[in-house]
């Protein structure tokens, strides 16, 4: 401590000693959770409210769970009897009662069951006033909330009722932007600015739902109620809309902030999906944190079993990665292993480690007069890597006598439900004996004039005509057998230009003219199963084989090139999808 004056007491001068203020205690916290068949979400779920920074101390969980069919009240107990000591204070209410009556499956919303929720957040509620907590967080189980100053930053708006902005792979959100006279959600043009974070800040709308702060120090909180509805409330028996009424009631305004990414939660699934539905939705939630951030860690205090890989039913499945990109095979090897799909890592051909010596030793020349389309260029040194690598693929599967492989490059994006569609695929073309060399699973389509032709007896299977990219493809032996006998190497194009000319559909014929041979059976899923995860412009983006050293032949200069903004760059299509109110969101 610091000395402080000199007093004189008694005759006699006394150092007294003063330490500064210590800081105030953060506010109290209660957490509500009301869990119900959340075994799939949990470990990831319980891992992101464990890590939050804030004093554990000063926070209370509140939990309830019931009516599981599968194990979540096991996986609550197990964490809360190991986590108890940390936190001030963990009530539990579990109750065994598998299903409500009158109900078609695990997702399917009836009276008794948001009466259910409803009375279960209520005594949250109450719970949190009885123990005079500052604050009540309400969060639904599957809502990863991955900024992990997410309470703090909360806070510090002042608002009584305010709701992280939460992402998820479509335009759905945890907040609506317009209510129809019966409490039903509305389409307004100010929702995708804020979906988007065009405009950014805290904005006041009707409502919010699944994650958000409830400030009780505030006088008008205490009016709030889940349970019962307010006296005058006539419309559907909706949890959310009955809050959401009751805060109108209550003249207290709901806010939705998009100031940063405060977390991801899954697209609400239909009524009739399964739990297993609701798990890979839920897996692929975690896929889209994984494309921008370190991959979630599930909950240190849980055991869990180890996923089992396989190759889906192909003979290999190969994954193409430059040696000196660590950081997207770290993330793919990852994204795989939460799918359960096993690769073998092929190191791919650094296109800026060729020199000439070796380009000619290899026996490769360029094709005469090729000119890339966009950039009038000839090929890239990247370009010249990526066919090489690709080319070493189709030599190894001759080599081993693979029937079917899946071949993806490093910066893929899975489509929901990659794994179970891309089996249905293969297993449909298998049975119906398609005669079929390469199918694209991943794709950018150049000729976009007239429809492609589909398959009349195979789902989601077009024809496919001019197309763009190597992210993803399945390749029979057969096929990689007429890639390699069109000796590609002594007339050298980009893959993604070879491929077309292969299949006789590129638009330049003087290309496809050294070619003999242009009978490769291609095909392409329709809808794609895979995307790049960056587009050109994108921030982020950085192709290895668009912006490297342009290799010219003839005179062998270099020259350094970079993408044009309407190189290869394309928009997701989202899907219309609906939520589990009588809504649909676009």
């Amino acid at each position: 401590g610091h000395v402080g004056h000199l007093y004189p007491l008694g005759g006699t001068a006394v150092p007294l000693r003063w330490s500064p203020e210590s800081p105030i205690l953060a506010p109290r916290v209660v957490i509500a959770l009301v869990c119900r068949n959340s075994a799939h979400s949990l470990p990831l779920f319980l891992g992101t409210i464990e890590r939050l920074n804030y004093p554990k101390d000063r926070i209370a969980l509140w939990v309830a769970t019931d009516h599981n069919i599968d194990n979540t009240t096991a996986i609550l107990r197990e964490w809360l009897i190991k986590v108890q000591n940390y936190y001030h204070y963990v009530e539990w209410r579990p109750e065994d009662e598998p299903r409500y009556v009158h109900e078609v499956g695990p997702k399917h919303w009836n009276n008794l069951r948001y009466e259910r929720v409803m009375k279960l957040r209520q005594a949250a509620l109450d719970t949190a006033r009885e123990i005079w907590a500052d604050y009540l967080l309400v969060a639904d189980c599957d809502n990863l909330l991955t900024n992990q100053d997410v309470l703090w930053k909360l806070m510090r708006e002042n608002k009584t009722i305010v709701a992280p902005m939460l992402e998820s792979r479509a335009a759905y959100s945890n907040f609506w932007c317009g209510m129809t006279s019966q409490g039903y959600y509305r389409r307004t043009p100010a929702y995708m600015p804020i979906r988007r974070q065009e405009r950014r800040g805290c904005f006041p709308v009707p409502m919010v739902h699944s994650t958000y702060l409830m400030d009780l120090r505030k006088e008008a909180s205490r009016q709030l109620a889940f349970y019962p509805p307010h006296p005058e409330y006539s419309w559907a028996l909706d949890d959310v809309i009955v809050f959401a009424y009751s805060a109108r009631m209550a003249d207290v305004q709901m806010y939705i902030c998009n100031k940063e990414t405060y977390g991801h939660f899954p697209v609400p699934m239909r009524t009739h999906a399964t739990l297993q539905d609701e798990a890979e939705s839920f897996l692929h939630t975690h896929l889209e944190v994984m494309v921008k951030n370190p991959p979630l860690e599930p909950s240190s205090f849980l055991s869990l079993p180890p996923k089992q890989p396989n190759k889906m039913g192909f003979d290999e499945v190969f994954m193409i990665n430059l040696v000196r990109r660590a950081d997207r095979r770290e993330r793919m090897l990852r994204t795989l292993y939460e799918q359960e799909i096993s690769c073998k890592v092929v190191a791919a051909v650094d296109g800026k480690a060729l020199n000439t010596s070796d380009i000619e030793s290899m026996g490769i020349k360029m094709l005469p007069g090729y000119k890339d389309p966009y950039h009038g260029r000839p090929l890239t040194k990247g370009e010249l890597g990526c066919f090489l690598s690709h080319y070493n693929i189709w030599k190894e599967i001759v080599d081993r006598g693979l029937q079917t492989s899946l071949v993806i490059e490093d910066d893929l994006r899975f489509e929901v439900f990659f794994k179970r569609r891309l089996q249905a695929l293969l297993q449909e073309v298998t049975s119906h004996k398609l005669d079929w060399d390469l199918i694209y699973i991943g794709r950018k389509r150049m000729q976009v004039d007239h429809p492609e032709k589909s398959l009349p007896n195979i789902h989601n299977l077009v024809e496919a005509d001019y197309s763009y990219w190597t992210l993803g493809y399945m390749l029979t032996l057969q096929g990689a057998k007429k890639l390699l006998g069109a000796d590609p190497l002594s007339k050298m194009l980009p893959v993604d230009e070879f491929l077309p000319v292969m299949y006789n559909k590129h638009p330049v014929s003087e290309y496809m003219d050294h070619f003999e041979r242009r009978d490769l059976h291609a095909f392409s899923a329709e809808p794609l199963l895979v995307y790049p995860t960056h587009y050109t412009g994108d921030p982020g983006y950085i192709s290895d084989t668009e912006t490297s050293v342009v290799w010219d032949n003839e005179s062998k200069t270099i020259t350094k090139t970079f993408p044009s903004m309407f190189g290869h760059s394309s928009h997701f299509s989202g899907w219309i999808r609906s939520t589990k109110r009588l809504s649909v969101i676009y």
